[in-house]
């Protein structure tokens, strides 16, 4: 039986490397074709303190429509190899894309200038959604400086999954409906953005249309709204310079977009080591902001169904001379989704079984946030004994 599992592991091993080696070489003939472009960075400075390679990064125009035509397969083989060696990769906004930016901003502006008292009024007990404060995440035990909006699926009270008590499902507490309406539009928009991208996968890794983009359909997909202060006016709880630590993300893909001010560095994935030992070594590439862009990058989720073909990509944030504001859109699976390797990537990867994406990502926010209203409620009414139930669990096979 050993021997058997070797060489099927040996098998798979060639399978992948032939792979690689096929993406690399369509890469190189796409780089000078339509769908590519090279746009201009802001005139920033990299956060004083930090030691990093200025990023030049592959930018791509996604087409209207996915259709698998032979452009379309060349640009996702190219965007596969560009994750695959940067770990990272731009695509540019559209006019209406940037026009919602731009009113997700001032929102996001609006919303950071209130009092405190304005700010920390807006948390429920339903939904991790809502605002954190400057030194309330915590990543390798040290604070982040970040403040933070936070959008988890945003459902109104009667909405079946409420009045069932999923866990973390509930309305977000917004400040007020100019907020609302200018975030939601923002992120109806990088919803319909993120399924294109899932279709590029598909195309680039090679595997059955809806493969990947199964899992999606109403996707629990959320936001951070970020704001980062000035590296000189902090309120102490963390480390000097630093915004936010060294990390990988969770979910499937993220979707970002940053101001001119600069912050972000990102590493390519090289290996599996912990990321948080990682932090103050060399090798650190920033991601000067460009205009009209946004930066994506695959999580935790997409390395598990890849068996790490496409590996999570760490990153960390440094604080600058100015204020800082950015967005981090995660496009992730269905709630109730028990997710499963990807065709042709199942090399028995642990765990075995799946991971079931609502215990999971409810797992991770009881971590983050062990004080919070939603938690203590969560735990108090037994709501996460429902994750077992069959009504939130599907392979998503229709």
């Amino acid at each position: 039986m050993a021997n058997v599992a070797a060489q099927t592991l040996r098998t798979r091993t060639y399978s992948l490397t032939n792979k690689a080696r096929f993406l690399t070489t369509a890469a190189a003939s796409v780089a000078t074709r339509q769908g590519t472009a090279a746009p201009c960075t802001f005139s920033s400075s990299m956060p004083p303190g930090f030691v990093a390679t200025e990023g030049n990064l592959e930018t791509f125009v996604l087409p209207e429509k996915v259709s698998g035509n032979l452009s379309d397969m060349m640009m996702a083989k190219a965007m596969i190899n560009a994750w695959r060696k940067d770990g990272i990769l731009q695509i540019a906004m559209s006019a209406k894309q940037a026009r919602l930016y731009d009113l997700a901003n001032q929102a996001s502006k609006a919303f950071f200038s209130k009092p405190p008292s304005e700010k920390h009024a807006c948390v429920n007990d339903s939904s991790f959604s809502g605002y954190v404060a400057s030194g309330e995440e915590i990543t390798a035990g040290i604070a982040d400086y970040s403040e933070i909006f936070t959008v988890i699926k945003n459902l109104q009270p009667d909405d079946p999954r409420v009045l069932a008590k999923w866990p973390c499902h509930g309305p977000c507490p917004w400040p007020d409906k100019s907020m609302e309406r200018g975030i939601m539009d923002y992120m109806s928009e990088l919803g319909s953005n993120g399924e294109k991208l899932i279709q590029m996968v598909e195309l680039g890794l090679d595997i059955p249309p809806g493969s990947l983009a199964k899992y999606t359909q109403d996707g629990f997909h959320h936001m951070r709204i970020l704001r980062f202060p000035p590296r000189h006016r902090t309120n102490g709880k963390g480390k000097s310079g630093r915004g936010i630590g060294a990390h990988r993300d969770y979910g499937l893909l993220v979707m970002a977009a940053q101001d001119e001010v600069g912050g972000l560095f990102t590493r390519a994935p090289r290996q599996d080591d912990a990321v948080e030992s990682l932090e103050d070594e060399s090798g650190w590439t920033y991601v000067a902001p460009t205009p009209g862009v946004f930066t994506v990058f695959p999580g935790d989720m997409m390395q598990y169904m890849t068996n790490s073909f496409l590996k999570s990509t760490p990153h960390k944030v440094g604080l600058n001379v100015r204020e800082r504001f950015a967005f981090a859109y995660f496009h992730e699976p269905n709630f109730k989704s028990l997710v499963k390797p990807l065709p042709g990537f199942d090399a028995g990867q642990k765990p075995a079984g799946g991971i079931h994406y609502g215990t999971y990502f409810t797992d991770m926010a009881l971590r983050n946030y062990p004080g919070r209203a939603c938690t203590r409620k969560l735990l108090e009414e037994g709501r996460y004994a429902l994750l077992e139930k069959d009504e939130l669990r599907s392979d998503m096979t229709f």
